[in-house]
Order: C-alpha cells, then structure tokens, then sequence
C-alpha cells in the first residue's frame, strides 16, 4: 500500500514515519505553508533514509525550472503539484508527477482526461490558500468515483480513527496523511503516526480493501 506522509520538516520525524511503514515522504517547498522547508534541510533528511523511501517534493504554482532544480538538489523521485498549473509542467519539471485536484475539477468534463495516464491524481480539499494540510475530509462517495476512472490517492482529513473507513469507501492507490499525525504543523506526532499504520494493518494491499 502506498502510504505517503506529507509536511515532513524534521529528521527524527522522517525517521520515525519510515519505521512505521510509510512507503513515501512528503516536503512542502513552497514558502507559504506552515510546513515549509529549505531544499537543503530537506537534502540532509533525504540523504539519511532508507533507499525504498519515495521522496515527493510539494510546489504550489512554481516555475517548472524551480521545481525541475529542487528535484535535482534534494534529490526526489516525484514531484507534486497542488496548485494551478497547467498540463504542460508535466513534461518540464523531469519527474513522476502526482497532481493534486479538488472534486469540483476533477469532476469536471476533461478534468481528469486532460492529465497524461501516467500522472498520479490526488484528490484534496479545497482550500485555495492553505493549500492542504486543512484536516477538512472530502466526500468519499465522490472520491470513490474518480478512484474508480485512474490511480487516485486520497487525501484530506484522514487520521487514525477514520483511514480505514476512508480506504474502504474510496478504494484508492494510496493515501497522503499530514495533519492527521501531527501535533502542530509540520511537527508529527509519533503516537499517531504507529496508530495510523496500526490501523493500516487490517487493510489488504492488493485490493486496497480492509477487513
């Protein structure tokens, strides 16, 4: 199951979510979030994880040079864009692209089919200045939907208490956690973090089911 913890900012934290299960880690380098991280922090946490760890780097409507530059420096094995940006900075920034889209535009005629097949789409709540990382959950029902078309991961307000009812709902490729594991923003929380992936125990991979 691919489990990404997002809003990384802190070796020990980095740590502390690969050791109990997560499969990727998620950096936040746009300079308005409460999560916000200097590439060359992010480069020392990298440089100390495990090589199956799936590094992401999280840009909100930056140029496709920064983004390509930052992939490079930190380094990461995918980048994802959770602004505005058009289809084109798929080709230019030189990584695996995961796209993040709110229901309202992924539910619109071409607002899936306009993103290559390859691109992963991550479905999250609305909020056009946070960002994500809101704790607010979106409809799962509608989610269920778009997970059903192309590889979706979930995110959204998914905590400990409610990941495996999310997971059972939308079916999805994986899932992207941030203020659910937290204890402030960008500060995680070690507890929830084990209880997260303790609650990911009952779920079956292979179907992204849960028992």
């Amino acid at each position: 199951m691919f489990v990404k913890i997002c809003g990384i900012t802190r070796l020990d934290d980095a740590e502390a979510a690969v050791e109990a299960g997560a499969t990727a880690l998620g950096f936040v380098f746009w300079r308005e979030s409460p999560r916000f991280l200097d590439p060359y922090r992010a480069r020392t946490i990298v440089r100390a994880l495990p090589a199956f760890v799936t590094t992401v780097g999280v840009f909100v409507n930056q140029p496709p040079e920064y983004v390509a530059g930052v992939a490079s420096l930190v380094p990461l094995a995918a980048v994802q864009l959770h602004g505005d940006e058009p289809v084109a900075h798929v080709q230019q920034v030189g990584r695996p692209v995961i796209k993040a889209l709110t229901l309202d535009l992924a539910s619109q005629p071409d607002g899936l089919t306009v993103w290559p097949g390859r691109v992963t789409i991550l479905i999250d709540a609305h909020d056009p200045v946070r960002r994500g990382g809101t704790g607010r959950t979106v409809d799962w029902a509608a989610a269920a939907s778009i997970s059903a078309q192309r590889r979706t991961m979930l995110a959204g307000g998914l905590t400990p208490d409610n990941v495996v009812q999310a997971i059972d709902r939308v079916r999805p490729f994986g899932i992207d956690v941030t203020s659910g594991v937290e204890r402030s923003p960008g500060i995680k929380d070690h507890d929830r973090l084990r209880a997260l992936f303790r609650a990911l125990t009952v779920c079956r991979p292979e179907r992204m089911e849960c028992e």
